[in-house]
Order: structure tokens, then sequence, then C-alpha cells
């Protein structure tokens, strides 16, 4: 090995090696028989890689480790492999989101019909509960709830389209939107003028809906956006960008809320 790597340029040249074999997190985590967030937490650059940790991945990838510690590395020519191990799974994990309109417009009216009594609840509060509620389940089923995309604002992510989702929901009379004050700031809020439609929720994401309603949805507007700040996906984003829903799957405790195979504690 000709070159001292940081550990992000490790974890940097591991991700694209892996998504350029089309192999998810979770098949190259199980063949190096690591846990799928030790692999994630490789990736960003935060755990070490041991050095038959790395002659795993390189032989399962198939690239020549000189090559991979060298200047000229390129992911695009890896060098001579040392064994050429196909993916069982081909198939890259598509993970950009497309918006399912009529889910997201259901999923909004049931956090509604639960939450919109109390009086914490305005458009911030509601904005997080939705975020939380996507990335999550994401992060546990590898699927998308709504298909919504978050941007990173100043005070938390924030649905994209929401504003012209709103508007279509108030002409609809789905929704109603009040004006009011909460510890004396202006606070916007909707009320529900219909039910979600269940049918179009399958249990797993009615829990993990009522899951995050259940931990935050008693929060202050402050304290749900102050929480929001520290979740990776929101941290790791450049201001106004969308907010890329893999960068769950780097998340530590409090926030990761996928239960792994594997104990942490055999790394």
């Amino acid at each position: 090995m000709n070159k001292e790597l940081t550990k992000k340029q490790l974890g940097q040249r591991i991700t694209e090696l892996r998504k350029q074999k089309g192999m998810s997190q979770d098949e190259l985590s199980r063949r190096i028989s690591i846990s799928r967030s030790s692999l994630a937490q490789i990736e960003l650059g935060n755990r070490i890689l041991g050095a038959f940790e790395l002659q795993k991945i390189a032989a399962i990838l198939g690239f020549s480790l000189d090559y991979f510690m060298s200047d000229s590395f390129d992911v695009n020519h890896p060098g001579e492999v040392q064994e050429e191990v196909k993916s069982e799974n081909t198939e890259e994990r598509i993970s950009v989101p497309t918006l399912n309109l009529p889910k997201f417009k259901n999923v909004l009216l049931y956090i509604l019909e639960k939450c919109a009594g109390k009086p914490n609840v305005g458009e911030t509060v509601l904005y997080k509960l939705l975020y939380f509620s996507d990335f999550n389940y994401y992060e546990i089923y590898e699927e998308h709830l709504s298909g919504a995309t978050y941007r990173k604002l100043p005070y938390g992510p924030v649905p994209q389209k929401i504003n012209a989702i709103i508007k279509q929901m108030i002409d609809e009379g789905s929704v109603q939107l009040v004006k009011t004050e909460f510890h004396g700031l202006p606070q916007t809020r909707y009320l529900p003028l219909k039910k979600a439609d269940l049918t179009q929720l399958k249990a797993s994401e009615k829990e993990v809906i009522d899951q995050v309603i259940l931990q935050m949805g008693d929060w202050t507007a402050t304290t749900i956006s102050d929480y929001s700040h520290k979740d990776l996906p929101w941290e790791v984003t450049e201001e106004g960008k969308t907010i890329s829903y893999e960068l769950a799957f780097y998340r530590d405790a409090p926030y990761s809320v996928r239960v792994y195979n594997e104990s942490e504690n055999e790394d």
C-alpha cells in the first residue's frame, strides 16, 4: 500500500466501488460478517477499517489493494482484481424518491387526526413529524413511505412542494388553515376536515407514524427543530439542498430506528 488514506477517503472509495457493483450495504455487510451500521460508519469515515476487513472487501468487490490505495485510483478503473466475485443481487437499490401524492395526503391527514388538537402542533412541528415518519420508515424497510423529498432549511427539513399540496388540500376541503398564537408567537395550524383513508396505509407504515407521534407529538417547535438539526441526514446536507434518504443508514443513537441482526459490541 503506497499511500496513507484518511478514514473518510477509505470510506468514500469503498462506497463508490460498492455502488459501481450494484451491491447494497446490507449485502456487503453480510458477506464481510459485520453489522450494516458498522459498514455505514466505515463508509462515512467514522470507523477504523481493519486490514483483514479491507482484504475481504477487496475480494468481494474485485479490486486491487495496491491500486485502491494509490494516488491514481479511479473507481472506473480499479486495477487488476484479486478475485472476481459477483454480487448475488446486481440491481442497485433505487433511492431516488417519487412522490406518491395520495399517500402523502393520507399520511398528513393521519398525523393531523392524531395531533391537530395539540396546541404545539403548528406548521413547524407538522413538517418534522412528516420528515421523521418518512426517513424512519426508509431506514427500517428500505422503501419510501410517501416518496416526498425534503430540503435542508434553517428551521429543519421541509417537504418540497408542501405549500402547493396544502393549498390543493384546502381547495379539496380536506384541511383548514388557521392562524393562531402559541406562547406569544404567531403560528400556522392545519385542521383535518376529512379522515385519512387508512386503506392507503400499510400496517407497517401506520406503526412507524404512530411511533414518531408518540415520541415527538408533544414537542414544541423549538425542541423538534433542534432535534432535527442533530439528525445526520439533515446535518451533513448543504443548506437548501435535497436530503438524501440513503443518509438514514448512517444514523447513530438515538436517531437510528432500525434493529440490526448483529450486536455493535462484536465490532
